[in-house]
């Protein structure tokens, strides 16, 4: 399993002979260099969306229609987009797994928000939501934007999984602090990946804090386009 931070909070997931691309924000992002946004989405085989703020949803639509790869989300906004905007998607909700050629992602709870910017003024697209990916005898947790929360006990609990990607920039999410805090408390992560961090300088720059707050834990500071394989 390779996992590629993109920047922010986007990342592309290689794992059995599939290409995921989580909340990919290619356009504006001051992290990723334009001359990488090709490879960043090569290959690409699933589009996976948390939530509908403008730095994990601005691309998401002109990267389905130009790769022609579905659009993984809530069933809501899927069928809304499949109707309106003629792109493949795989709708479900939370609670919910499906197949992705062998991979299986469930949506699980997150706690932020999830709205767009219209004419009319914010719209609501669903809610907030993280993921649970089962691949290649692996569980992964993508968090996605949240604040720490009681639901991460029962998901802990329930689906074990030993390898975090955790919004950890604080301002908008959890900060170093409570991520580790959260991790330390719920979960028995094996691996830790921060993200939502460094891009603006609202944000956290540094996972040190992190690192510090989970002895015993493969804290993994990403760097942007370089593969981290687990």
């Amino acid at each position: 399993m390779n996992i590629i931070w993109l920047g922010h909070g986007s990342f592309r997931i290689e794992t059995e002979g599939q290409v995921l691309l989580v909340d990919p924000w290619l356009t504006g992002n001051p992290s990723l260099p334009e001359d990488q946004h090709d490879a960043a989405v090569e290959g690409a085989t699933h589009i996976l969306l948390t939530h509908t703020h403008f730095d994990h949803v601005v691309d998401i639509l002109p990267l389905a229609k130009l790769l022609k790869v579905p659009v993984v989300g809530q069933y809501d906004l899927m069928g809304y987009w499949a109707e309106a905007e003629g792109i493949e998607t795989i709708g479900f909700n939370k609670g919910g797994t499906v197949n992705l050629n062998g991979i299986k992602v469930t949506m699980v709870p997150a706690s932020h928000s999830s709205t767009f910017s219209t004419p009319d003024g914010l719209r609501t697209g669903g809610s907030e939501v993280g993921f649970m990916i089962a691949a290649e005898g692996r569980m992964l947790y993508v968090s996605g934007d949240t604040d720490v929360m009681a639901d991460m006990d029962w998901m802990a609990d329930y689906y074990k999984p030993d390898i975090g990607i955790l919004s950890a920039g604080g301002h908008f999410t959890m900060d170093m602090k409570a991520t580790a805090y959260a991790a330390k408390r719920y979960f028995n992560f094996k691996t830790v990946i921060p993200c939502h961090y460094k891009t603006f300088p609202i944000l956290e720059q540094s996972a040190q804090t992190l690192i510090d707050g989970l002895p015993g834990v493969d804290v993994i500071e990403p760097e942007v386009m370089k593969a981290i394989s687990l």
